[in-house]
């Protein structure tokens, strides 16, 4: 069953318009003046980065099924071309408000004396700066391609970062075209300007218009001859799916490299272009890229990659952004040296940021080099760029342990760099696994064995996020450390599943896609519907981030229609519609966005007052539930599970970031006469105050 109603009804909120609903949310916190100003701006980059992805993934997936479609079924043709209308609008409607917030953030920023400028606005100082900075730093990236006729448009545009296109004059006539990509993926899209004296005002200016203001020198060693140049900015999206290559005579770490060499040339679906383009130079260019009527084609300013504005400059400005939160450490963990002795003796549960990622990297660390420790499996779906993961892995295989590692080279847009991990590791005596063409692992998982005793043990990690030290600072995110034989044995047996995938496997604690993690949820929300009937205790708590899967959103209704409590907090799609009554008006959602992005997965389930509560890698998709390998594990700890349950309830009480969801997709924020409760501020006190600290120490 596709994530995708076939037919789209008031029942069921289709998942790219319920996905712009939650980047709408987080335009909001972009107008949000209780934010600082610089976090303000950062999630205007959020927003637009969200959108690049939008539209590489979700609105080409959607375009793919309208083309089948028209050969197959004019009805469902026709409604899904009605959606990707819908979408436009949609789109267009959240950019101007987009364009508003930006204005009013730079005149804010104006006030404290910080200025973006562009190049009419450079003062003779500043002028004489620039030419120097760009001969010394800029120059020996700028690469023009000159556009004839036979060339593919396409490939010359860079597919990551904004474009000028350059109109090369002679006579008052175009003589030639240019393309110059802006090379922001290897120098700082914003550059700041050192203060003249006698001057407070920081200035600082977009690499975009340092270009414009350096054509005449980066074209003056041009053949051609030409007494006119303009520039206008372009940005193309491309289809970021691509065929996996499987033919027997490739290897899977070939055949990915070649399909990632297809996306550079996979087919466009959003065009953006300066406002101020000539409408000639715009229709020669939707010839060249061979823009249909299904394709996004918008006008914006000249500034068409605001992703970049989370890498917006802090300067001397602290009073600007989020104050720290410093990283917490567990009780358990501020008494033993050796992380592992410390799992020896109960489960911890570790949750990101608010915990530090650094205990993961300091527990691979420490076994790297334990000469009690044998063995290390653990499977890698995304890591940091100078993965301290990868460091203590290669360290153990060189300190002769057995280290297996599950990489996973279908990670989208982490393909290429896990291709070169792959390689890192395999040099370094690491046995290194892929998994199978098209079937993601995506469960966070590691398994250590020790040697303690005379005999072996294993200690277990099951997770909601990716081993990624950067992410790990702003991605809410629950670890489970066991050393429980219970759950210690069947991670073993889905590593012997990972390897060998035929082979059939039972797992009676964890929660697996695809085996049993389905099966499962629907047995646990039947026993509440059954409970629920009977006039026992019944509810269902789920914290995810989409719900789409149309089967596991009828089972919710019709638990809502037998009297279930159903609450949920749904970071970003929600298919399922709350409140219609007779249907889902026991079902309450809200969304939460914030100064971390909110992550994980927990399902919990009020099992007539004896609660069971699971942490998950997996949503409520299709995917996730059918074609991935996905873990959820339970919580057999006591004080694991009442954390947990703790941190739902604190952010059910959210009166300030959360959001309800409702059919309208309005994006209401929640409004009561409690007192107020923002859950994140409210969730580091409370963890805080687990692990030992008074408040007085956390400021």
């Amino acid at each position: 069953m596709s994530d995708t109603a076939k037919s789209p009804t008031r029942h069921y909120i289709p998942k790219e318009l319920s996905w712009l609903s939650f980047n709408e949310r987080v335009l909001q916190e972009a107008a949000d003046e209780t934010n600082p100003l610089i976090e303000r701006v950062r999630f205007l980059g959020i927003f637009a980065s969200n959108l690049d992805e939008f539209y590489q993934v979700r609105f080409a997936n959607l375009k793919h099924n309208l083309l089948i479609m028209r050969e197959r079924d004019a009805k469902e043709a026709k409604l899904l071309h009605k959606q990707l209308k819908q979408i436009q609008n949609k789109t267009e409607g959240l950019n101007r408000r987009f364009e508003t917030i930006y204005a009013r953030l730079l005149l804010r920023l104006a006030k404290h004396r910080i200025f973006l400028i562009n190049e009419t606005q450079l003062s003779p100082f500043h002028q004489q700066w620039l030419k120097e900075y760009f001969k010394q730093q800029i120059k020996i990236h700028i690469f023009p391609i000159i556009l004839n006729e036979n060339m593919d448009l396409s490939k010359a545009l860079s597919a990551h970062n904004s474009n000028l296109i350059i109109q090369l004059g002679k006579n008052k006539k175009i003589q030639n075209l240019a393309i110059l990509p802006i090379p922001s993926d290897v120098l700082p899209r914003f550059i700041v300007l050192p203060k003249e004296k006698y001057k407070r005002h920081q200035r600082i200016i977009l690499l975009d218009n340092v270009l414009r203001f350096c054509l005449s020198d980066i074209f003056a060693e041009s053949i051609f001859a030409y007494d006119s140049i303009t520039a206008y900015s372009i940005k193309l999206t491309r289809d970021a799916e691509y065929d996996l290559v499987t033919e027997l005579e490739y290897s899977l770490l070939e055949s990915m490299s070649y399909s990632l060499k297809q996306r550079v040339a996979a087919q466009p679906v959003r065009l953006l272009y300066e406002k101020a383009m000539p409408a000639n130079l715009l229709k020669l260019l939707k010839k060249r890229l061979n823009i249909s009527e299904l394709d996004a084609v918008e006008g914006g300013a000249r500034y068409l990659s605001f992703k970049h504005l989370l890498q917006f400059p802090l300067l001397d400005h602290k009073e600007l952004i989020n104050p720290p939160l410093a990283p917490l450490i567990p009780s358990a963990l501020q008494e033993e040296r050796m992380i592992l002795n410390a799992i020896a003796k109960k489960d911890i549960l570790l949750y990101y940021p608010y915990h530090s990622f650094n205990l993961i990297c300091e527990l691979l660390r420490q076994s790297s080099f334990d000469p009690n420790v044998t063995a290390i499996k653990i499977n890698l779906y995304r890591v940091a760029k100078n993965s301290r993961i990868i460091e203590a892995l290669c360290n153990a295989a060189n300190n002769g342990k057995a280290v297996t590692v599950v990489i996973e080279l279908q990670a989208r847009f982490d393909e290429e760099a896990n291709i070169q991990w792959a390689k890192v590791l395999t040099e370094n005596n690491v046995k290194v696994i892929f998994s199978s063409p098209g079937f993601k692992i995506h469960s966070k998982l590691f398994l250590i064995t020790r040697r303690e005793n005379n005999r072996l043990r294993d200690y277990a990690h099951i997770g909601t996020g990716n081993f990624h030290e950067h992410t790990a600072k702003i991605y809410t995110d629950f670890s489970l450390l066991s050393q429980n034989p219970q759950i210690t044995e069947e991670v073993k047996a889905l590593f012997r599943f990972i390897e060998q995938p035929f082979n059939t496997c039972d797992f009676s604690h964890l929660l697996v896609s695809p085996v049993n993690i389905r099966r499962r949820f629907s047995e646990l929300t039947e026993r509440e519907i059954k409970n629920a009937r009977a006039g026992k205790k019944s509810g269902i708590i789920l914290k995810i981030n989409n719900l789409a899967d149309q089967e596991i959103i009828e089972l919710l209704y019709r638990a809502s229609q037998a009297g279930v409590e159903i609450k949920m907090i749904v970071r970003g799609m929600c298919s399922l519609v709350p409140g219609i009554e007779g249907l889902s008006d026991n079902i309450h959602v809200i969304s939460i966005v914030d100064r971390f992005l909110e992550h994980p997965r927990v399902y919990y389930f009020e099992n007539n007052g004896d609660p069971e509560v699971f942490i998950s890698s997996a949503d409520l998709m299709t995917r996730n539930l059918d074609r991935r390998i996905e873990v959820g594990v339970p919580l057999l700890s006591k004080e694991a599970r009442q954390t947990v349950i703790d941190i739902l309830n604190i952010q059910l009480a959210d009166n300030v970031k959360a959001r309800i969801i409702d059919a309208q997709q309005q994006n209401r924020y929640v409004e009561n006469d409690l007192p107020a409760c923002r859950s994140q501020i409210a969730l580091y006190e409370y963890l805080a105050a687990k692990a030992g600290l008074k408040k007085s120490e956390t400021e």
